[in-house]
């Protein structure tokens, strides 16, 4: 395994109209977009990103409103957080730097960009992978106490503002690390350059109100879009690989392989991944491999 992100370059792309975008990229060879979660930056692919540049030019960017990337204002509709919106801002991006089709891989809130991103924009897709998810309407219609309990921040975070702001900003510090110990992950397996860059971040405001705004909207607008595609039967037409954490959440409140089937008119694949929730710093030799194996056939 590489060092971190070796062989790769930091920069940010602006798009001239406001946003920009916070970047590493590295390798040759057909395209591939790594999306990251929360509470994360793109840091969190630093394990396995440089084995993947060995075939493919990889772009890890800090997806809208989190890391060093632009931040959009808060507002009553939630409309600049809504996965339609933050999967516009990606193909943009792409778009600027060259790329037309990419195959896209996503973790946590990433994949559920990725997710509206294969919708809105399935010309732009080759392969899609998503990270430790279901799609975001199966969560709440399935909603029970042990996901309620489980998931307990996305009530909290979605709540009015400025509550879960301020009371995040008192210590976002300790905040972040609550979110990382809730999935029972040892603080270990985190690397320290890639947590000094989550803690920057969320010790910026403006990135908790974007966290906030992201879960809010995956509450309201998100909701009515992933109604709207249901309604037009629209699925994801990509070659799809799925992959969750054995001692993750997922798993063990859902039969993610037997959900996605019902969103997807391709061929869907997956596994469990011996691991918690973030599988790419926990166990980045299988989150490789498996993403090797699908991304090859491609």
């Amino acid at each position: 395994m590489s060092g971190f992100f070796e062989g790769f370059s930091e920069t940010t792309a602006d798009l001239g109209d406001g946003r920009h975008f916070r970047l590493r990229s590295g390798g040759s060879g057909p395209p591939l977009v790594m999306l990251h979660g929360m509470p994360q930056t793109h840091c969190m692919w630093h394990r396995i990103a440089p084995a993947l540049a060995a075939r493919f030019t990889v772009i890890c960017p800090d997806i809208t409103g989190y890391g060093n990337s632009y931040k959009p204002a808060a507002s009553a509709d939630h409309e600049a957080y809504s996965k339609r919106r933050m999967a516009q801002d990606i193909v943009d991006l792409a778009a600027h730097l060259g790329i037309g089709r990419f195959a896209l891989v996503g973790h946590d809130r990433g994949a559920r960009v990725s997710h509206r991103l294969a919708l809105d924009h399935p010309d732009r897709i080759s392969r899609l992978a998503l990270l430790d998810i279901i799609p975001t309407i199966e969560h709440f219609e399935r909603t029970d106490m042990r996901f309620a309990m489980g998931y307990y921040h996305w009530f909290f975070l979605a709540q009015p503002a400025p509550l879960p702001e301020d009371l995040i900003n008192r210590d976002a510090g300790y905040w972040l690390l609550s979110q990382t110990a809730r999935h029972k992950t040892a603080r270990a397996v985190f690397d320290e350059t890639a947590m000094a860059d989550y803690r920057r971040a969320m010790a910026d405001p403006a990135t908790v109100t974007a966290i906030c705004e992201d879960y809010r909207a995956a509450a309201t607008i998100d909701l009515e879009h992933d109604r709207e595609s249901r309604a037009r039967r629209e699925r994801i037409a990509a070659p799809l690989k799925v992959l969750w954490g054995s001692r993750g959440l997922v798993g063990a409140l859902y039969d993610p392989l037997e959900i996605w089937r019902g969103y997807a008119s391709g061929p869907v694949e997956g596994q469990a991944i011996e691991s918690g929730h973030f599988l790419a710093e926990e166990a980045p030799e299988a989150t490789l491999a498996a993403l090797q194996e699908f991304l090859a056939d491609g």
